[in-house]
């Protein structure tokens, strides 16, 4: 079997091998760690080692990296709107109602079985279920997605994910008059401990950020540009609606909407540095033609 090994020099002492690991390569997750591990492929001062092993200042971490595996996933025609591709990564409008990757529920009719129809150089890269999947977007929410597709640039985009130098810009359509109409809202996010399908601001959640401004008021609604600092599971959703402004449609967080059947949020911006060549580069998708409705609904009431 090929392998890329790569060694750490630990330079303070780490609770846990797996979250160390995860920390230095973010390319890969905390399961991925695991499997590694369980399977010998990570050396503590060159013996085996287990995920919650101590490291101390000086210990030395040896990692192999097997070769990607091909996705058993099927590549599937399904449109999805490639806006940039090259040898490492594509861009894409994520159309709403497409779940990112394969879960309970669905396993297949997804954006990856899209994606391995269009770029199938994917496969395999970073997780065999999600393969070339960097960050995701909720099913209904649309707009722009990087995909890698080889696993050095998933790695670095990864990268770029934990320590937030991607920039992402949402429109969403709030509720009622969103006031102050600038500011940041900081609410720390968790699982809802009485419905296990939501999220929800508790104490002890994981520090969440949201910037915002509003754009303009429409029909007792206010249309903002969201800027999420930190990336929680549904955080634009939560937030919003912990200060009483829930996203229109939002059934799970609000009130469902005649106008709309689902929530009103889009990716309309992500920006980001190109893995292989360094340049700054930046995306936009237009709002989908039921958000351009909405808006003129609105407007006309």
């Amino acid at each position: 079997m090929t392998m890329e090994t790569f060694t750490l020099q630990v330079s303070y002492r780490q609770e846990r091998l797996d979250i160390y690991l995860v920390s230095q390569r973010p390319g890969l997750t905390r399961s991925q760690v695991r499997q590694l591990i369980g399977n010998g492929h990570v050396l503590v001062n060159g013996s085996t080692s287990k995920p919650g092993q101590k490291l101390n200042a000086g210990d030395e971490v040896e990692v192999g990296l097997p070769e990607p595996q091909p996705s058993a996933l099927q590549p599937e025609d399904i449109a999805v709107n490639l806006l940039y591709q090259d040898a490492d990564l594509a861009v894409v409008d994520k159309p709403p109602g497409l779940s990112v990757h394969p879960g309970p529920g669905h396993p297949s009719g997804t954006l990856v079985n899209a994606l391995l129809s269009i770029c199938p150089d994917i496969a395999g890269i970073g997780d065999t279920v999600r393969p070339g999947i960097v960050h995701r977007l909720d099913k209904d929410t649309s707009g722009v997605m990087v995909v890698a597709k080889t696993t050095a640039a998933h790695q670095h985009l990864a990268r770029q994910l934990a320590s937030r130098s991607m920039s992402k810009m949402y429109r969403a359509l709030a509720v009622g008059e969103v006031l102050p109409a600038k500011g940041t809202l900081r609410y720390p996010i968790g699982r809802d401990r009485i419905n296990r399908k939501r999220m929800a601001v508790v104490e002890g959640g994981r520090d969440s950020v949201t910037s915002y401004e509003v754009v303009r008021s429409i029909g007792g609604c206010s249309l903002m540009n969201v800027f999420p600092q930190t990336g929680r599971t549904h955080q634009i959703r939560v937030h919003f609606a912990a200060i009483g402004h829930p996203l229109l449609g939002d059934g799970l967080y609000g009130k469902t909407s005649p106008l709309l059947p689902r929530q009103f949020l889009h990716a309309y911006s992500l920006g980001f540095m190109h893995p292989t060549t360094g340049e700054e580069m930046t995306f936009t998708a237009p709002l989908p033609e039921d958000m351009n409705e909405v808006i003129r609904c609105l407007e006309a009431a």
